[in-house]
Formats: C-alpha cells, sequence, structure tokens
C-alpha cells in the first residue's frame, strides 16, 4: 500500500512536451509567471487602473459638478457598475459560461494561448478589484452627497442617510473578506458575505429609487423608474443573487464514513455534468461547502469525498446527515479546461484526492495521477484506493508515512516527461499550489493551481 507503481510502458511524449524547454524558462516568462503576478492579481490591479483611469478623465476634462448634479450622476454609475460587475462575475450562469468557452479552444491552437485561457479561473480577480474599486466609489459618492446637502443642493435625506450606511456596511464586507480575516475566521466571512450582501443589495434599490425620484423632473415617478438604466441594472444583480436560492431544495444522502478522516456521500436526486463542484449544507442560512462531484461511469448520481478540514467537515464525517441542502446550478472547475491538452498530470496531496475523483474516474484526456498521501489505505480505505489503482494502474502514490514527504517538483517533472504531458493541474494546499505552479512554470511547464479565492 502507498507504494510507486512502476510505469507499465513506455509512453511517447507529445510534440509540445518533446519540444519544452529542459532547463529554465526565458527570463521574461519567469518574471510574468511568478505568484504575485498571477492573472488573479493581475486582473484586479486592470480593474483597479480601469477606474482610475475614468478618474483622471473626469477630472482634467471638469466634467463632474456639485451645482448641476452631474458629479453625484457620474459617481453613483460607477458605484453600481462595479458593484454589477463584482456579483455577476460570481454568477453561477456566468461561471459555467466562461469555463464552457474556455474548454471549446482547439488543441492546435499555440501553447502559449491555451496555457493563458486555462488560467480563466482567475476572474476571481475582476470580483475583488470590482468590489474595491466599487468601494472607493461608494465613499466618493457618499462624500460628494454630504458637500452637495451642505451647500443647500438638493440630494433628499434618503439618499443621504442610505449612502452612508452602504459605505460602512461594504467597508465591514471588503474587512471580512481579507484573505487574513477569511482564514481566520470563516464563519465570519461567510456570515459577512451572505447577510452583508443582501442587505446592501437591499439598500442599493432604496439608494436608486430615491435618486431617480430625486432627479425625475416633472416625469411621472413610475416611468422615471422604468426608463432607469440604473433600474434595470439592478435588477439583473438582484436576479443574479436569488435565482440560486430559487432552486434551495433538500436532498436526501447516503454517508460512508471510510475512516475517521474522511466519508463518501452518495446523491441520486441528479447527474451533474464532469468537471463540476456543488455546494451542500446543513442549515441552509448559514454554513455552505463546495465539493467536488464524482461520477461514476455508467451509474447515474454522484458522490462527494469529503475529508476532515475543521469542524464542519469533522462533523459530517462522526454524525453523518440523512439530508442535506443544496442550490443553485452545479459550478464547473478547472477540469473543464481538459480537452485543451493531450495528456494531463494531476498533483494531489492528501485530500486533494476529492477534488479531482471524478477526472481519475472518467477524464475526457489521459492523465496520469501522482498522490503524496499519509497511509492513504487507512485513511480512505481499501476500496477507494482500489478504485484509484484501477483506473490509474500506472500512478504514483507516495505515502509520506513510511517514504517521508517527497521532493514533489522533481516527482512531478519525472511523471510529465514519462508520460509526455503537456500540462499539470496541482490540487493541494495554498503554499504547496503557489510553490510547486511557479516552480514548473519556471521550467516553462503549464501548470494550473486553483486556490480559494481563484
Amino acid at each position: 500500500m502507498g507504494t510507486t507503481a512502476a510505469p507499465s510502458q513506455t509512453r511517447t511524449p507529445s510534440r509540445q512536451a518533446s519540444a519544452r524547454p529542459s532547463g529554465l524558462a526565458p527570463v521574461h516568462r519567469r518574471a510574468l509567471k511568478h505568484p504575485r503576478l498571477a492573472q488573479y492579481h493581475r486582473l484586479t490591479l486592470a480593474v483597479l487602473l480601469a477606474n482610475l483611469a475614468v478618474l483622471a478623465h473626469s477630472l482634467h476634462r471638469g466634467s463632474w459638478r456639485l451645482e448641476d448634479g452631474s458629479a453625484l450622476s457620474g459617481t453613483s454609475a460607477l458605484v453600481l457598475v462595479n458593484f454589477a460587475a463584482a456579483v455577476l462575475i460570481r454568477s453561477q450562469h456566468v461561471v459555467n459560461a466562461l469555463f464552457r468557452l474556455a474548454g471549446r479552444g482547439p488543441r492546435s491552437w499555440p501553447l502559449w494561448l491555451r496555457w493563458a485561457i486555462s488560467k480563466i479561473y482567475h476572474v476571481g480577480g475582476i470580483h475583488v478589484g470590482a468590489a474595491i474599486a466599487g468601494t472607493a466609489w461608494l465613499a466618493g459618492f457618499a462624500a460628494t452627497a454630504t458637500a452637495a446637502h451642505r451647500r443647500g443642493l438638493h440630494v433628499s435625506a434618503p439618499v443621504l442617510a442610505t449612502a452612508h450606511v452602504l459605505v460602512a456596511l461594504t467597508v465591514l464586507i471588503v474587512v471580512c473578506a481579507l484573505p487574513p480575516t477569511r482564514r481566520r475566521a470563516h464563519d465570519l466571512f461567510e456570515a459577512s458575505h451572505r447577510f452583508g450582501g443582501w442587505a446592501a443589495v437591499a439598500l442599493f434599490w432604496v439608494l436608486a429609487v430615491a435618486l431617480e425620484l430625486d432627479h425625475r423632473g416633472a416625469e411621472p415617478p413610475l416611468e422615471a423608474l422604468a426608463s432607469s438604466w440604473r433600474i434595470w441594472l439592478l435588477v439583473l444583480v438582484t436576479a443574479s443573487v436569488v435565482l440560486p436560492w430559487v432552486r434551495l431544495r433538500r436532498v436526501p444522502v447516503s454517508v460512508q464514513r471510510l475512516s475517521s478522516h474522511a466519508a463518501v456521500a452518495t446523491f441520486d436526486h441528479t447527474t451533474p455534468p464532469l468537471g463540476a463542484n456543488l455546494g451542500i449544507s446543513r442549515s441552509p442560512l448559514w454554513q455552505w461547502h463546495s465539493f467536488a462531484t464524482v461520477r461514476t461511469p455508467g451509474r447515474s448520481g454522484f458522490r462527494l469525498l469529503i475529508s476532515r478540514a475543521g469542524d464542519w467537515t469533522g462533523r459530517f464525517i462522526d454524525d453523518p446527515p440523512r439530508h442535506v441542502w443544496v442550490r443553485g446550478t452545479p459550478v464547473a472547475s478547472l477540469a473543464r479546461v481538459e480537452p485543451l491538452y493531450e495528456r494531463i498530470v494531476y498533483v494531489v496531496t492528501g485530500s486533494g484526492l476529492g477534488p479531482c475523483f471524478g477526472q481519475i474516474l472518467g477524464s475526457p484526456v489521459p492523465i496520469r495521477l501522482v498522490w503524496s498521501v499519509r497511509s492513504p489505505r487507512a485513511t480512505y480505505g481499501d476500496a477507494l484506493v482500489d478504485e484509484v489503482e484501477a483506473a490509474q494502474p500506472d500512478a504514483v502514490i507516495w505515502d509520506t508515512t513510511t517514504r517521508g514527504k517527497p521532493n514533489l517538483l522533481r516527482l512531478t517533472v519525472g511523471a510529465c516527461r514519462d508520460f509526455g504531458a503537456d500540462a499539470v493541474f496541482v490540487v493541494s494546499n495554498e503554499p504547496t499550489t503557489r510553490r510547486l505552479v511557479h516552480g514548473l512554470e519556471r521550467l516553462g511547464i503549464p501548470a494550473f493551481g486553483p486556490i480559494f479565492d481563484s
């Protein structure tokens, strides 16, 4: 158990793999692949710079003035556009559409282009950049409204009060979403995002309606609201927030406890597409946890492999439920871009097996598994490990209990060369994922590893 399986046959490397440089990639490519310059951070920066450009352009032209209300109109528009972008880019249907498009590219495209497209999971950077920019614009709007009110200009009390409450609320949500807060108090992050987000949407409705009515002139109220693009954009945002909850339902689940560390939850209410994640909850208003769905070829339904990683998962394993709540639709994962590559190496540590278990059993492209894990059979049971080995007879399963921690970079590079892989997917904890993806990309090997906010 937990052995390194030797390949049963020699693989012929793909054309891209054989052309890959054997040493370090060029300096400029290595610089662009540094974790601090990841697409996630680039997208965040791009959104912020775009907003700064709008601010500079408006100030340079002098197009925002208190007296005619153009300053209030301009800043309120930017508040709404940014927050709409932050919400919609996280919509289940938008995420699924983006991954669906990304996975449809032909393999004849240059490797550098497929490499860039496969980083689609970094769209969270747009969410972060737009949320920060929206909060900054909201603070600017509140300051502008306050200045206009002090000058005796027409700014109603509901607009002024709602703007200041929204500033406080959005700042609180942003602070609770910062990585240090999110890591140390995940429940606080989730509650602030959910309940604070709902409250913010309601307050944005109050603010938008009050603004439209304040500046409608002689136009009837209903006509003024119906003709406002701000109102219709807010309708779209609200629909995006509400839609998953419309599909909230309680479904039966059968839980098999593999060990004190892991369990398998089996569902038969639907059969999700390959490479999808599904959120489940025991109490729908509180904690939600997302897991990769595992489809067994030739069977309906799906499974979730759940490993102990905190209080919620620990309770799920120790006190398994008979029913759980699900909502919305399954959300696409990195696995959707597999068709862009000829052969893929999956590098997994510990319970990272769960997110890629479905791909191990039924990937549309040839894959090779490298799994570094402590006592795999004691932790996950003979049946599950046998299932993995049956699907992946050439898998490299490294038992850290008997062999110690491996040099994952060396192990992965060796697997790539033996298997002729042209991409590596990493599923591990955040530090290991960042380190391994960076190490592989420095060698010119396309590597991908989503983290908690990718």
